[in-house]
């Protein structure tokens, strides 16, 4: 059997082949799952073990162990990351693993129910116990038995992430710049699964930024809980804006990208920070959840819909080009037809180029789960439906505009399907959650590669999707 390295979002699998060797401690497998910054997690733990002399495989009959770093967002994460776990207890029921070890939000949110439910688990790592997995996984390879804790040390704080081993391709790798959350949205758990906000210092974020840059890294993906908050814990005040000028500096990085911002704290600076940078792209992702004011309050946002829409006003003017990403959630509880109407309208005046669309789900343990007034089922899947509906047309409508455009794209992958097509994207496409480029035409004797830039013209839109053809050289 096969194992993938899974997220939301069909990661890339990591082949053996592409990893140093261990040796003779054993050899393990993983499936990670959720979001960018689970992923990071995922590659922090990677590097400690092959680091110790572990030997990662993609088949799972070739591992002595396997570690399923989980996500406990919502009930569909959490129902993936409970499958995965389940298969691998039955395949270690089967006699083809000896270990199974259970990593990450899920096991931080669960903790005991998980090892009540699943008593063949074998060990359980916290979030902030990433740092210790080559001692748990140590003292399980001599028989020493760790289940009945979950493992997570005393202290919690931000934790370096300078030692991994790349999932993504190699040309791009996500940066998290802090741990945890400040923000007491009723709908999410993530406060109590990863603790309140942690920023790193400023030069440890820009040297990993550099030890990325120099191992290949040609894009930075910027991600944290609240982007936005960045460096209020530590130096009583936001410093984004200073954070990005220094990586703007680094000249081994071509794109820097920037993922979850809050509408809070974005000002002058920061928007001219942003205007004039070299390497800092015009792409910003903002889940913004709701634009009726009563479900933004019912959220505990902190904002308005007036208040959104003159942040969105000053980024749009300022910054040449600027694309925007942002989420809503449909069937909150108390959401009336006028709040939908209200979440429609704004959608429309916005006219984002990505935006992507969650029913609600009721996470335990949240002030939203005591709120009265739930929005049936399908009430809240009609809605998500019609919101998706005006999200199409806006984005098929922007893409049909960008034909006859001159753009770089990266290249993420060959098309295995059909030879001389490269799959990549331009800076208006994120990495696994946007749409994608398709580029043909190639001079045979042009050097084209993974992680290659090339110079394209837009030639057609397919949907969510661009094609293009190389600008001659």
């Amino acid at each position: 059997m096969q194992l993938p390295i899974i997220s939301d979002s069909e990661q890339p699998r990591l082949k053996a082949s592409d990893k140093q060797t261990g040796g003779q401690r054993g050899r393990y497998a993983v499936v990670s799952l959720g979001c960018p910054k689970n992923l990071v997690d995922t590659e922090q733990m990677l590097g400690r073990l092959d680091e110790d002399g572990y030997e990662m495989t993609d088949m799972v009959e070739d591992a002595d162990f396997v570690v399923v770093n989980t996500c406990g967002f919502i009930d569909s994460a959490r129902e993936e990351s409970l499958g995965a776990i389940d298969e691998m207890l039955a395949l270690k029921r089967e006699g083809k693993i000896r270990n199974v070890v259970v990593t990450g939000c899920l096991a931080e949110r669960q903790q005991g129910k998980l090892l009540e439910a699943r008593p063949e688990i074998d060990a359980m790592v916290g979030v902030f116990g990433r740092n210790e997995i080559v001692s748990v996984i140590d003292r399980l390879q001599s028989g020493v038995d760790e289940q009945q804790k979950l493992f997570r040390p005393a202290a919690i704080r931000p934790l370096s992430d300078a030692v991994r081993s790349p999932v993504t391709p190699r040309h791009f790798a996500y940066l998290k710049v802090s741990e945890g959350c400040d923000r007491l949205c009723t709908f999410c758990a993530i406060p109590k699964m990863r603790g309140k906000h942690y920023s790193k210092p400023i030069e440890q974020v820009v040297d990993e930024a550099k030890r990325l840059g120099d191992a290949g890294v040609r894009e930075i993906v910027i991600v944290a809980q609240d982007t936005t908050y960045y460096g209020r814990d530590l130096y009583g005040e936001s410093k984004l804006t200073e954070l990005l000028q220094q990586l703007d500096e680094i000249d081994s990085l071509d794109w820097i990208r920037l993922m979850y911002f809050y509408p809070m704290y974005i000002d002058d600076r920061l928007i001219d920070t942003l205007a004039g940078a070299k390497r800092v792209l015009p792409y910003i992702d903002m889940p913004l959840q709701h634009a009726s004011d009563s479900m933004l309050k019912r959220m505990a946002r902190k904002t308005t819909r007036a208040s959104q829409e003159e942040i969105l006003h000053a980024l749009r003017s300022r910054i040449d080009r600027l694309v925007m990403r942002t989420t809503m959630i449909t069937g909150f509880p108390g959401e009336t037809d006028d709040d939908f109407e209200q979440l429609a309208d704004f959608t429309r005046q916005q006219q984002f180029e990505h935006l992507g669309v969650f029913t609600y789900s009721v996470e335990e343990d949240t002030p939203a789960a005591r709120l009265p007034n739930r929005v049936p089922a399908e009430v809240a899947q009609a809605r998500h439906d019609a919101l998706m509906a005006i999200q199409q047309e806006i984005a098929f409508n922007w893409n049909q505009s960008r034909v006859g455009s001159v753009e770089d794209v990266i290249i993420d992958a060959e098309l295995p399907e059909q030879q001389g097509v490269w799959i990549g994207r331009t800076r208006g496409e994120a990495p696994d959650i946007d749409g994608i480029v398709y580029v043909s035409g190639i001079d045979p004797g042009q050097n084209v590669s993974v992680g290659s830039m090339l110079q394209c013209e837009v030639v057609a839109s397919d949907g969510y999707d661009l094609i293009a053809a190389p600008l001659s050289s």
